[in-house]
């Protein structure tokens, strides 16, 4: 098994940043970490890694015990970290090199290897470019392409496409998806819930360092959250009031549950069509009607505070 965790607690004076975890990643799958700021993400990958010891609990990397073996546990682990830290004073070819040496590999080894990771990571043109030179997303599938080197069992990757324009985060979701039809297994946070939604087989939501709910993307919408949504948002009342005073009057009736966030009025149901044939009549009224998706699931079970 890539990682086991079993009663991960993590505490720092009096607070637990991580407060019983139990987590099991299946070879050769997709499994997110979700979670807002503070969560216990972040600090859950630096215990498995061995970067962080716990307070508590029993970890196995690779089939082996961390941090005890850590070391040896990461050499069959690829870590794209949530900053790039590349060499800015090497080129491209070279910050593969000096990274591969790390491993204990041969120069000729991973000189081989290196032409496949450019070409991996879309920089076959860019060998002997200095990273200066790079886009934001070329330097994340540099990263990524570093951080296959050694071949790894298992691939750790902390918020891997933060920052990057959509071009760079499909092809960086391309890439991960061509991994694990090729039996690497990954493990990756992420805030972002469509990614979630495209690469996980499975994931977890976290929250105040404890997992509230665990299971493939359809799995944790089902448990969690009526099929249908209708976002409501305008004028009511001939301008004399918005989309939350629409719903104090009449989204419970119509509605199996509701919330209010800023302006829009957000309806769960199974049944849309009272409702949609309601708002039909509300000329001021505008809306939007979705299947239910992960973000549901997570302003649900994590609240809609804003989180520094």
């Amino acid at each position: 098994m890539p990682l086991s965790i079993r009663g991960l607690v993590k505490r720092y004076g009096d607070t637990a940043v991580v407060a019983g975890i139990d987590l099991d990643l299946h070879a050769g799958e997709c499994f997110t970490l979700l979670g807002p700021n503070g969560a216990g993400k972040t600090t859950t990958l630096r215990c498995a890694l061995g970067l962080s010891a716990p307070t508590a609990g029993e970890i196995r990397l690779t089939g082996l015990p961390v941090p005890a073996r850590a070391r040896e546990a990461r050499a069959r682990v690829g870590v794209v970290p949530q900053q790039d830290n590349l060499d800015p004073d090497f080129t491209c070819a070279e910050n593969l090199l000096v990274y591969g040496r790390y491993f204990g590999l041969r120069d000729a080894e991973i000189a081989a290897r290196i032409p496949e990771l450019l070409a991996f990571a879309g920089l076959e043109n860019r060998r002997d470019a200095k990273i200066g030179t790079l886009s934001g997303g070329m330097k994340r599938r540099l990263t990524l392409a570093r951080a296959l080197v050694n071949r790894p069992r298992l691939l750790v990757l902390d918020e891997p496409t933060t920052g990057l324009d959509p071009q760079a985060r499909h092809l960086i979701w391309d890439r991960l998806k061509q991994l694990v039809r090729g039996g690497t297994t990954v493990l990756l946070t992420t805030h972002f819930m469509d990614e979630a939604e495209r690469l996980a087989d499975r994931l977890a939501i976290l929250d105040a360092g404890r997992i509230l709910t665990e299971g493939s993307p359809r799995e944790v919408i089902a448990a969690h959250i009526e099929p249908q949504v209708v976002e409501v948002y305008g004028e009511y009342d001939d301008g004399n009031g918005g989309a939350p005073a629409w719903a104090a009057h009449h989204a419970a009736a119509l509605a199996q549950r509701f919330e209010v966030s800023g302006e829009t009025a957000f309806c769960y149901l199974t049944d849309p069509a009272p409702l949609l044939a309601h708002l039909a009549a509300q000329p001021g009224l505008r809306y939007l009607h979705r299947p239910a998706n992960l973000e549901d699931v997570f302003l649900k079970l994590t609240g809609r505070e804003l989180r520094d």
